[in-house]
């Protein structure tokens, strides 16, 4: 007999952008001739660059051509595309990686995933509340993060991000293995400044701690202050591994690529106390599960960094902050509490006094046809808020607008 992985079983029945398209769809066959304006889930609406697509087309080209055909290509990724995040990311700000440090993926959610696994099964962990599900939701199915008590993981610390704080989170106070953190962050939009990312690196370093740091939207802060990787903090090439996605940078949520930073430095230890570097730990694992992004998609992640795609790329991020600084505006002006929209294209706006997030989720939808995410699915501090995001069209976005204000 085939027996199933029980914590599976121990997971919630449906993923949070799963259960918000259940109850979407279940409206619309209610309401089929309704006009439903989503502002819920983070995906892109503005096509891919001219710079991309040609480069795309052009490999697309190549492969149909005996000479010039592309099979397997390096687990790792092409050279040509982690040389070139080295020097457009990295070297560009004054920071020094090794191609050998980059590790190209079909995706951040993938990496961020699956790079639990290199970890033992009892290592403790730390999120910021409130915080993407994948990080909880890959470590809940391989047992680590306990059984869900009262809406909270047993096995899981909290790091609360409210008002009340500023969305600042404190550091715990006992101590954690691993710490994923996420900025700027999804969802609540929020930044952290250096000085409070230091907190967090010298915490790491004084205990012996992992940071997984997701900076997906790193491309959208506006503030010259605001540090876009943690490796501009001194010692964060020693506890630190960076997750980054072109899915919200350049459009790429369909094409797919991704990488993520494995310095040298990151070690982790055996019982016996031995220190055993992660970045060849991660390669081997790489190589027996992964085949890599597609050269298709390579060539096009490498074409964002040529100075065409460089400018039509932040053309692109440029249209969705006009989104959210409008919808920031318009929102805070009638009243409503709204944090992000600043350095992010989410906004984290705070329901009206005695309502839960998901009963406003039902009144957005069933009274201005507009969607959004109910704050409380990223986790038991995002009750009483819901996310906006920014990512739609213009004239979408300002229709939404005028309806949900008339809530």
């Amino acid at each position: 007999m085939a027996l199933v992985n029980e914590h599976f079983l121990k997971l919630p029945n449906n993923y949070l952008f799963a259960d918000i398209a259940k109850r979407v769809n279940a409206f619309k066959a209610q309401h089929p001739k309704a006009d439903v304006i989503s502002l819920g889930i983070g995906d892109v609406t503005r096509p891919l660059c001219e710079a991309v697509r040609t480069a795309m087309h052009e490999a697309v080209d190549e492969m149909g051509s005996s000479d010039t055909f592309h099979g397997y290509g390096p687990e790792q990724g092409y050279a040509f595309l982690r040389e070139a995040i080295v020097k457009g990311d990295y070297l560009s700000r004054g920071l020094h990686i090794d191609s050998s440090e980059v590790f190209v993926n079909d995706g951040a959610k993938s990496d961020t995933g699956n790079f639990q696994e290199l970890i033992r099964w009892d290592n403790s962990i730390g999120v910021t509340d409130p915080i993407y599900p994948v990080y909880i939701d890959s470590n809940a199915m391989i047992g680590r993060a306990g059984v869900v008590e009262g809406g909270r993981w047993s096995n899981v610390t909290y790091f609360p991000c409210t008002a009340e704080n500023g969305f600042v989170p404190a550091l715990p106070s006992s101590r954690v293995d691993v710490i994923y953190l996420c900025y700027p962050n999804n969802p609540t939009g929020t930044v952290l400044s250096k000085a409070e990312l230091r907190k967090w690196v010298n915490y790491a370093l004084h205990n012996d701690a992992l940071i997984f740091y997701d900076s997906a939207y790193e491309a959208y802060i506006q503030d010259d202050e605001t540090p876009h990787s943690i490796y501009e903090i001194k010692g964060a090439r020693k506890c630190a591994i960076e997750f980054r996605s072109f899915s919200k940078t350049a459009g790429f949520t369909g094409v797919r690529c991704g990488y993520t930073i494995v310095p040298k430095e990151v070690t982790v230890a055996t019982l016996a106390g031995e220190r055993v570097p992660l970045q060849g730990l991660w390669h081997r694992r790489q190589c027996t599960k992964f085949n890599g992004a597609s050269y298709v998609s390579q060539r096009g992640a490498a074409a964002t960094y040529t100075p065409a795609g460089r400018e039509q790329v932040k053309a692109t991020i440029a249209y969705y902050m006009d989104n959210a600084r409008m919808m920031l505006e318009v929102l805070r002006a009638k009243g409503w509490r709204v944090w992000g929209g600043e350095n992010a294209p989410y906004l984290w706006v705070q329901v009206p006094e005695g309502e839960t997030s998901w009963r406003f989720f039902e009144r957005m939808l069933y009274g201005a046809q507009v969607v959004c995410t109910p704050g409380v699915g990223f986790g038991p501090s995002g009750e009483g808020y819901v996310r906006l995001t920014a990512f739609g069209s213009r004239e979408r976005t300002e229709e939404a607008l005028e309806r949900i204000v008339k809530l």
